[in-house]
């Protein structure tokens, strides 16, 4: 994967708006960042959150489609109801229970956005912070200093993610950090996928097929994860073959769908690995994921709330879902989970593949 000698992938930019920081009251012009190569398939980012705004790919009879929810401005990514669509998020994705850890003996009090809980970075998160970057041929380099205590985590931590599209049709995002203190760290990104056009809602949603590398997921309370993993054997879990999200996503016990961390190999590894296949029949469109991480959190949009997207376009419950990489969330209060704390002198590194297929 990323074999990116001879491309034929261009990089364009352009305005995307003026931020005005709410802290600062200082105002920033927002850069977006245009990939296209010779598939047709064309992709979008931001550097405010690093967010993925558009993904354009043809379907098997070559009419193309924005196949991820977001909002033709940015004045859209700014109002309450943005559900983190496309946006970089951390210091810690997912969710920390009772918004409160203890490192190295000391106790750390985090926002709790989210219930009692801290989701997702906390109120003021990576995905609302803009960025700096710098361009490498096709590569876009984005990166932020987070400083010591912000959202109550300790160590000043210096992010870089970069983005590349490849003419496989490949999203290459590749995360690094570093910190000064001992802290947590768990980035990922927080598209949400619709392979039958981000209008077609929920329609489109149940008529995908998907298939997870994971005979494990974590059991929750609350949201919580409970330190048990439980196999996915013999329940509506099991994506390890194909299912249809129709035929499942209204069996999934006390939700409204699946919004859960499957567990794709316990511990750290070096290299990519198969996280999982969607494919949408009707267009042919398929999206495999590769990582090098130890979870994914699918989400299928249960509380998307009803409102207007990008293109007048309708979104609500069901509308899209996710596929979020990760170290698996509330890692920092379980032992038999993997590694979240980040020392200084070691590195956070995570490498996320969305690979795009047009099946015949």
């Amino acid at each position: 994967m990323g074999i990116f000698e001879n491309s034929t992938v261009k990089l364009e930019q352009d305005d995307f708006g003026t931020f005005k920081d709410p802290q600062t009251g200082v105002s920033q012009t927002i850069r977006r960042f245009t990939w296209k190569n010779g598939n047709g398939v064309s992709i979008q980012v931001i550097n405010y959150g690093v967010t993925i705004t558009a993904i354009n790919l043809p379907d098997k009879n070559g009419k193309v489609d924005d196949i991820t929810l977001g909002y033709d401005s940015l004045e859209g990514y700014l109002q309450p109801n943005n559900r983190y669509f496309g946006a970089t998020v951390g210091r810690v994705a997912n969710r920390i229970g009772n918004s409160t850890f203890t490192l190295n003996g000391n106790v750390y009090q985090l926002a709790a956005n989210n219930g009692p809980n801290s989701l997702h970075g906390g109120l003021r998160g990576f995905n609302k912070v803009v960025w700096d970057y710098y361009v490498k041929g096709t590569k876009v380099v984005f990166s932020y200093a987070s400083s010591d205590g912000e959202e109550g985590y300790p160590g000043n931590v210096v992010t870089n993610v970069t983005f590349q599209l490849s003419d496989e049709n490949e999203l290459v995002i590749d995360y690094k950090a570093s910190t000064t203190k001992p802290t947590l760290v768990n980035l990922t990104n927080h598209s949400y996928f619709n392979l039958a056009g981000n209008g077609s809602g929920a329609n489109g949603l149940l008529e995908h097929v998907v298939t997870i590398n994971a005979d494990r997921y974590t059991e929750t309370d609350g949201g919580i994860p409970t330190g048990k993993l439980i196999p996915v054997a013999n329940t509506v879990f099991d994506l390890q073959i194909p299912r249809k999200l129709k035929d499942v996503i209204n069996n999934v016990p006390n939700a409204l769908g699946f919004d859960n961390n499957f567990c794709v190999y316990k511990g750290t590894r070096q290299s990519l690995g198969f996280v999982s296949r969607v494919e949408h029949p009707q267009s042919g469109r398929v999206l495999e994921t590769y990582s090098d991480q130890p979870g994914v959190q699918f989400y299928t949009g249960n509380a998307i709330p009803e409102h207007t997207g990008k293109g007048g376009n309708k979104y609500g419950k069901h509308s899209a879902f996710c596929l979020e990489t990760q170290i698996w969330p509330d890692a920092i209060h379980h032992d038999n989970f993997p590694n979240v704390v980040l020392n200084p002198g070691d590195q956070y590194r995570h490498v996320c593949v969305y690979k795009f297929l047009v099946k015949a």
